[in-house]
């Protein structure tokens, strides 16, 4: 199994993805990175040094002012009241939300990415490991070695999860690093505050307590993970049941981009949270914003994405050992 693994990551290696995906996210990040700098530049210049805490009150008055409009919605004033409870406890507690530094960025990079700059990297990655075998012929060679066939595609998921794992963690490294760079590398230990809950409305914190900044972050990345593995995973199904790589990536194109709409759209439709894709926010329950729709939690989600991994990864090897292959 080793050597298969290790043939298969010479594979992608030799297709240049992994390069291509590192050097995406170096692009991206570097974009970024130099955007927020002009901003906290542009910021400096028109309001001088503001204090953390007059910038959050003004925050929050902006969101009050938002609250007592007649074009806010139900569900946006809810979102509004829980978001401004939170806010008032950091100055309650003196605690900086946006401790300036790589931390900080990192942050809220990981949590813009989640939901489709990380699966769209997952897909590239994905969505030919099987396909591309039948369009270049050379599936039938595969399987006429002595050896299993779901063996053979246990190795191309193996070398898809360590994929998966290389990019989650390049992902962290090059936005602590290319970040730090121009900000500075402090506020690792600030304390976030995590834990909050709705109960009717009502913004319950009892279970509130402090982490440090760099295990926050650890934690965004570790739900990244789970969830950019889930959605390979499905891109993987998609590689073994579809012939043609371009329809597997056009398919979960749209699947990502659906998401995105449906997500602000489904607070009414209930049983759309059971679409992988409305549950990939993963990080949205360690800010405690409110779900998309009611009900749903960080546990529910997590299940939810484990039964989609689990059944495409066993449709997977269901059609790859049984399917004619001509």
């Amino acid at each position: 199994m080793i050597n298969l693994v290790y043939n298969e990551m010479i594979k992608l290696t030799g297709k240049r993805r992994l390069v291509v995906v590192v050097l995406i996210l170096t692009i991206l990040i570097s974009l970024f990175t130099y955007a927020q700098y002009r901003q906290a530049d542009e910021n400096r210049k028109r309001f001088g040094n503001v204090d953390w805490r007059v910038a959050l009150e003004q925050r929050i008055a902006g969101w009050e002012n938002r609250l007592t409009s007649s074009r806010t919605s139900e569900e946006s004033k809810e979102e509004l009241e829980i978001r401004i409870a939170q806010q008032r406890y950091y100055l309650d507690y003196d605690i900086n939300p946006s401790e300036p530094g790589a931390p900080t960025f990192v942050r809220g990079f990981v949590d813009n990415g989640i939901g489709l700059l990380l699966p769209l990297m997952m897909m590239v990655i994905a969505a030919d490991l099987v396909s591309s075998e039948h369009s270049a012929g050379t599936i039938k060679v595969l399987l006429t070695r002595s050896v299993k066939r779901w063996r053979i595609l246990m190795s191309k998921y193996l070398a898809l999860t360590l994929s998966v794992s290389f990019i989650i963690t390049m992902y962290g490294l090059l936005s602590a690093g290319i970040s730090g760079l121009v900000f500075g590398f402090q506020g690792w230990t600030a304390p976030v505050l995590t834990g909050f809950s709705v109960t009717d409305g009502i913004l319950d914190a009892t279970r509130l307590h402090l982490v440090p900044q760099w295990q926050y972050i650890a934690m965004e990345l570790g739900l990244a993970w789970f969830v950019s593995l889930v959605v390979a995973t499905i891109t993987f199904m998609l590689s073994v049941l579809v012939r043609s790589t371009a329809a597997v990536m056009g398919i979960m194109l749209a699947c990502l981009i659906a998401g995105t709409i449906l997500s602000a759209m489904v607070a009414s439709w209930e049983s759309a949270k059971y679409l992988f894709m409305v549950n990939l926010e993963l990080i949205d329950y360690l800010e405690d914003a409110a779900p998309p729709v009611d009900g749903m939690s960080l546990g529910f989600s997590l299940m939810v994405l484990l039964v989609w991994g689990v059944v495409a990864l066993a449709v997977s090897f269901f059609s790859f050992t049984r399917r004619d292959v001509y």
